[in-house]
């Protein structure tokens, strides 16, 4: 009798799958449910998007990744932001010590949002922005940017992650209360409903939810649940649900179990096409489709024998098109080192390419139609995240299990259990728990320049002094007070803004209002 093998997420697995389990729920692609992707010819009217995640230092040196990038054949752009722009604050605040520009650019106001886009024509890219807290904030200075080059806010294509739930889960990114960033959530949705109509206004993320512990499972449960709650606040605050919902999107995380991961982004067109029709009500078929961006998983790279990274990005990348991804980020090898050199990031973005124009597996819609063992897997995948999600509604939904930490609480245990069965070698990573090497050639790591800190800060000052400080004052009075009332709160930032406030004295206006989340326990 051979032995039981399982997903990652304990899905058992049959030796032999010879009949479809139910063909009726697949459809066509394009059509509800969704289950063989968005649009009817997929690949064939038009490939993935490909983007490199970029971002480091000052926006002056951001800039030239970009341009490299672009230059490589890249047909998006994906910007990477320091920790103190995520967490609000400026460059020469204390908290920012040693953090200005470590892990992403540094964007302290208008000034070094046009250094970072400086020579590239944005009416002619699609710019993703992975930010949460201050999302909407870093959505206005690339729209004033834009206005600065001629370009109007409908011509703007692009997405903010603007997804602050997963913070409160699996990140730590956050501000403000949860309800609180749930109002600037809905304030995005209303404003780019006519200022930015092309612009995507979230990009409700599993990505990190996984690479914080939890199984391919729970990170499609705990993601669609989070996307109600922003569907269900948006719809309360008086918004039409199919004016906003075609704007959505998601970003998944590409892991290493290849069928799972295809049968994972299956499950999810059909389970948030099913809950956009069936619950929410939405009328437009746009609005029941999921769109969505893929990430390989950062947290399967080693920095033991790093090449083996090559591998497993392009199995998960391989997975994420035959998924219907409609944009991948590869990442590049030596991320488990530090941040990607030049030569990984271009290796990384012709990874995509080689599987775009090279393997064939573009030429045809949905090249795994038909295969019982997918099939079978969507079903068990979306059933077991239709338990998860029951559960969540009996609890009052996403923003009420966060705050009692339930979600939490499950990532932990699940990751709790990966890391017994890596220790215990039940589970294989090469290069390891098996298959190690003694010696080990380095691997050249990027280095951030510390001097590149000493001169934002620098810089930030002189800024400071130039400008009109009254005026600033005035614009930054109006945004605490529009946070206090219920009118939406985008465009008193925007005018701070162009008066040149800074991300630091934005976030502290609203921080007056909202106050700041502290977790329980």
């Amino acid at each position: 009798m051979s032995e039981t093998r399982s997903t990652s997420s304990g899905l058992e697995i049959d030796v032999l799958y010879s009949e479809s389990p139910d063909p009726d729920r697949i459809g066509a692609p394009g059509e509800f449910p969704f289950t063989r992707g968005p649009y009817p010819t997929m690949y064939r009217g038009r490939l993935w998007t490909m983007r490199q995640y970029a971002g480091y230092g000052t926006a002056r040196e951001t800039n030239q990744r970009f341009k490299d990038l672009l230059a490589a054949g890249q047909t998006g752009l994906s910007v990477a932001f320091d920790l103190p722009t995520q967490m609000g604050l400026d460059s020469d605040h204390p908290l920012s010590e040693g953090e200005v520009g470590r892990v992403g650019v540094a964007i302290d106001s208008i000034e070094d949002m046009r250094t970072l886009f400086s020579g590239i024509p944005l009416d002619e890219v699609s710019t993703s922005m992975t930010i949460n807290a201050t999302a909407p904030i870093l959505l206005l200075l690339y729209q004033l940017v834009a206005e600065e080059q001629g370009v109007s806010g409908e011509r703007l294509r692009g997405t903010i992650q603007n997804d602050i739930l997963k913070e409160y889960v699996a990140r730590g990114t956050y501000i403000y209360p949860p309800r609180q960033s749930m109002r600037l959530i809905t304030d995005v949705f209303d404003y780019a409903d006519s200022e930015l109509p092309q612009w995507n206004t979230i990009s409700i993320s599993g990505y990190h939810i996984r690479e914080a512990g939890a199984t391919a499972v729970e990170e499609l449960a705990f993601t669609i649940a989070n996307g109600v709650a922003y569907v269900e606040s948006a719809i309360a605050a008086g918004l039409d649900v199919d004016s906003f919902a075609p704007r959505l999107s998601f970003f998944w995380n590409g892991h290493n179990d290849f069928f799972e991961e295809v049968a994972k982004f299956r499950a999810a067109r059909r389970i948030w096409a099913r809950l956009m029709r069936h619950e929410v009500g939405a009328r437009d078929p746009k609005a029941w489709a999921m769109r969505f961006h893929t990430q390989t998983a950062g947290s399967t790279l080693t920095a033991q024998q790093p090449l083996n990274n090559v591998v497993r990005t392009t199995m998960q990348a391989l997975a994420a098109v035959l998924g219907g991804t409609q944009s991948l980020h590869t990442n590049s090898y030596d991320e488990a080192l530090g941040l990607p050199t030049d030569e990984s990031a271009v290796l990384a973005l012709r990874t995509q390419q080689v599987i775009a124009h090279e393997s064939g597996v573009a030429n045809t819609v949905d090249p795994l139609a038909g295969s019982y063992f997918v099939e079978d897997l969507t079903n068990r995948m979306e059933a077991s995240a239709d338990r998860l999600l029951a559960e969540i509604a009996s609890m009052g939904g996403a923003v009420a299990a966060i705050e009692e930490g339930w979600m939490q609480e499950k990532i932990e245990e699940s990751a709790y259990r990966e890391a017994r069965r890596q220790g215990s070698g039940d589970s294989v990573v090469v290069g390891l728990n098996r298959f190690a090497i003694d010696d080990q050639e380095s691997i050249p790591v990027l280095e951030v320049d510390q001097e590149l800190e000493l001169a934002q800060k620098s810089e930030l000052r002189a800024r400071r002094a130039s400008r009109d400080e009254q005026e600033v004052q005035t614009a930054l009075t109006d945004v605490a007070a529009t946070a206090e009332s219920e009118r939406n709160v985008m465009v008193p930032i925007r005018e701070a803004l162009r008066s040149r406030a800074t991300v630091g004295e934005v976030s502290d206006a609203l921080r007056s209002v909202f106050g700041q989340y502290r977790p329980n326990g």
